[in-house]
């Protein structure tokens, strides 16, 4: 299992966006530079973050922006705005196991609970970790 690189890539975004903003535009552009990912993925990206209102994109003078305090965006916030995962499932089941065979018939019956507890897991780890979290220490890092 992976969690595509539109999750770390938005979670670089953030940390641009946090670092530059009082001293230039954040653009689309600006951002493919940073992250060395083409423009129109950015983009998708941003369009993702700003549907979830995690972030305000300005059209014509251009430029975004974060929507809320850094403390009140998470992980999970982020991995649900940007991760294409159906019906909150993180885990996608073959949809048809044979009826007729005895592993087939009983394997939701066995996997079902262990894979949803493995979602929450991960998923309440992600709730613990904030973009201060991160801009904390990209500062640090920064200045080393």
């Amino acid at each position: 299992m992976q969690i595509s690189s539109r999750f770390t890539l938005a979670i670089h975004i953030f940390a641009c966006i946090d670092t530059f903003h009082d001293d230039r535009k954040v653009t689309s552009d600006f951002l493919a530079g940073s992250t060395n990912v083409n423009p129109v993925i950015v983009r998708k990206i941003l369009l993702q973050l700003k549907a979830a209102g995690l972030i305000d994109v300005a059209r014509g003078r251009g430029g975004a922006t974060i929507a809320k305090p850094l403390a009140d965006i998470t992980f999970l916030d982020i991995y649900h705005a940007v991760e294409c995962i159906g019906d909150d499932k993180l885990f996608h089941f073959h949809d048809n196991p044979n009826a007729v065979c005895p592993v087939g018939r009983s394997i939701h019956c066995v996997l079902d609970d262990k894979l949803d507890r493995v979602q929450k897991a991960m998923e309440d780890e992600l709730a613990g970790i904030t973009l201060e979290d991160v801009m904390r220490d990209v500062r640090t890092c920064i200045d080393e």
